[in-house]
């Protein structure tokens, strides 16, 4: 997990050597606001996280070569599924570094929520996505409910999901 880690973090600091250069990430904690954010998704979407205010919303920080995230991923379709109409929302952000590994792992699944391309700016905005999987439940009211990082058992985010939309 540590050599994954670092993996990342040097993925992410030499990303780009024309790169404007990025500051120290955000710390984010629960109870803090999660931070706004506007992207398109890959279909040339708006997805605006201010749209999703009312609804619990779960960000899923992930990667094609990710295998964990890999393994996620259908668990999150299916929350999604079940929970959707009970103001819930997933939003995938792909760290991969291409929008071609993005569309193909779009045509391996049938994503029932919006995927938008990250990058590594766009982690330090969410605390520094330095490991993958890495997922924010967040509220109604914008705030951070609960922070993830790493494997996660799919009962143990369905729990703090029910948790959440009893107490919303």
């Amino acid at each position: 997990m540590r050599c994954l880690a670092v993996a990342v973090l040097l993925a992410t600091l030499v990303h780009r050597a024309d790169a404007v250069p990025l500051s120290a990430p955000v710390k984010l904690v629960a109870g803090g606001a999660a931070p706004q954010f506007v992207r398109q998704d890959v279909q040339g979407h708006r997805v605006d996280l201010n749209a999703f205010h009312g609804k619990l919303v779960l960000l899923d920080f992930w990667a094609s070569w990710c295998a964990p995230c890999i393994v996620e991923i259908p668990h999150l379709i299916d929350l999604q599924r079940r929970y959707g109409l009970q103001k819930f929302q997933v939003i995938g952000i792909s760290m991969d570094d291409s929008p071609a590994a993005l569309r193909e792992a779009m045509n391996h699944f049938a994503f029932n929520y919006p995927v938008v391309l990250g990058d590594a700016t766009f982690g330090m905005l969410y605390g520094g996505v330095f490991w993958l999987p890495k997922r924010f439940l967040i509220g109604p009211d914008g705030k951070i409910l609960e922070i993830w990082n790493g494997e996660l058992a799919p009962s143990v985010l369905e729990r703090s999901l029910t948790v959440a939309l009893k107490g919303h």
